[in-house]
């Protein structure tokens, strides 16, 4: 059975837009010719005639422009709001050479990156939307769900490649959207609207080549699970014309940095299985299977290709993902840190040895511990407290960067929360592999 083709929502809207403005001109332009207006003005009306093609495709083109600036709209709540921005960490990935493998790059990431602006306010307007599915939810702080302060526009700009995404179904079931756990964080800016934020980034750095982690939150509803409808939502955002225009079409590989520059290499943290086998084949990117993923896991081994013609080293990643440390209810929140930081760096120092040089290497240096009998929110971790004199997971691991004879090392994919902080980390994280 082959894949279902669905038009996405971003493709109605962009559809009914440029549907609107065009009968709106032509409406103007046949006012023209009984008014008998102006030549310049009626020159500039697309439609009149044949011979004025090329004008037309100018025009055209400005209500495309209008259209993805619609788009970009919706996005805004999750994407941040567009501008261009050109320095040395948009675009840091120039002076690399083509050539470079992907495993052996140092890549930036952000750990629940569509957290940024979950704040009490926010908390407060999705609360119409949330109660719904969660009554309570309005009484647990908003800090158990924030992860990020920066957009993922600014993320972009400061040099963040590879995106940590969470998305489940809104509360009508009739698209996707961004949760984290049962908090919603926007109920306009769908996954395809955001998709497009990456897209329009990418025209515009085309030096740069992005990795979107996408993974199914099954605590967005409260029990519910990933439903068939919901794989084909995914399916359809990630198998659009622009989808399949932007996002690398390669599976089950990594290859080199030049042939993925100008676009985004999918990292599938889900399973299409409760659809037709047709759209697990058709559907590109590298596929780390939830099933293959261990819970909380300070050392994972994944296999994510296996075909048997390729060595085992080159289709395995190695994986820290231990986002709750294992330590008492009681304990303070500077052996939370303690414990991360260990599990972090022990990571850090198995991807720079020589043990495994062509697989992936993946690890997360945030966490979170809010169960605890005081609750250690992630940017508690991260940033530290008064309690560990400002101190957190970010400050101490970019010591370890400065400090450890790591410089020239591959250290791989590294998601962090709150990267912004201390100034500086991401630089210093990629001072470690410049060219």
């Amino acid at each position: 059975m082959a894949p279902r083709k669905y038009l996405s929502s971003s493709s109605m809207r962009l559809i009914i837009l440029v549907g609107t403005v065009g009968a709106g001109l032509l409406l103007i332009a046949t006012w023209a010719e009984y008014a008998q207006w102006p030549i310049p003005f009626a020159a500039k009306i697309p439609w009149r005639k044949a011979s004025e093609s090329a004008e037309n495709s100018t025009t055209s083109s400005s209500i495309e422009e209008l259209a993805l600036q619609k788009v970009l709209e919706h996005a805004s709540p999750i994407f941040g709001r567009y501008e261009n921005v050109q320095n040395g960490t948009a675009t840091w990935m120039a002076k690399h050479p083509d050539e470079t493998k992907i495993v052996h790059m140092n890549i930036p990431g952000t750990h629940d990156a569509a957290t940024w602006d979950y704040t009490r306010e926010t908390q407060r307007r999705m609360q119409r939307i949330t109660h719904l599915v969660n009554d309570e939810l309005g009484e647990i702080d908003p800090e158990h769900y924030r992860c990020q302060d920066k957009s993922m526009l600014d993320m972009l700009n400061a040099g963040i490649r590879a995106f940590d995404l969470r998305y489940a179904s809104d509360v009508t079931n009739t698209t996707l959207v961004f949760w984290h756990g049962p908090a919603l964080q926007s109920q306009t800016a769908t996954v395809e609207d955001v998709l497009y934020g990456f897209y329009r980034w990418l025209d515009d750095h085309p030096t740069e080549a992005l990795f979107l982690s996408f993974q199914y939150e099954p605590a967005a509803a409260l029990g519910n699970v990933n439903s068939i409808d919901e794989q084909l939502l995914l399916y359809q955002a990630l198998t659009t014309p622009a989808a399949k225009k932007y996002i690398l079409q390669t599976r089950g590989q990594f290859g080199t940095l030049g042939e993925a520059r100008g676009k985004i290499t999918l990292l599938r943290r889900f399973d299409l299985d409760l659809v037709p086998p047709a759209y697990e084949t058709s559907i590109p990117g590298v596929h780390f299977s939830p099933q293959k993923w261990t819970v909380n896991g300070a050392n994972i081994t994944l296999r994510y290709n296996d075909s048997t013609t390729t060595s085992p080293d080159k289709t395995t990643a190695y994986i820290q993902d231990y986002y709750r440390p294992v330590t008492p209810a009681n304990s303070t929140l500077e052996e939370n840190i303690d414990a991360k930081l260990d599990a972090t760096i022990t990571h850090l120092r198995m991807a720079a040895s020589s043990s495994h040089p062509d697989a992936l290497c993946w690890g997360f240096a945030s966490c979170t511990n809010t169960g605890h009998e005081l609750p250690k929110t992630p940017r508690a971790l991260a940033l530290g407290t008064s309690e560990t004199k400002g101190r957190g997971v970010n400050e101490r691991l970019e010591e370890y960067l400065e400090r450890a004879k790591v410089k020239g090392s591959r250290l791989g994919i590294v998601m962090f929360d709150f990267f912004a902080v201390p100034e500086g980390l991401v630089e210093t994280f990629l001072r470690v592999r410049a060219p």
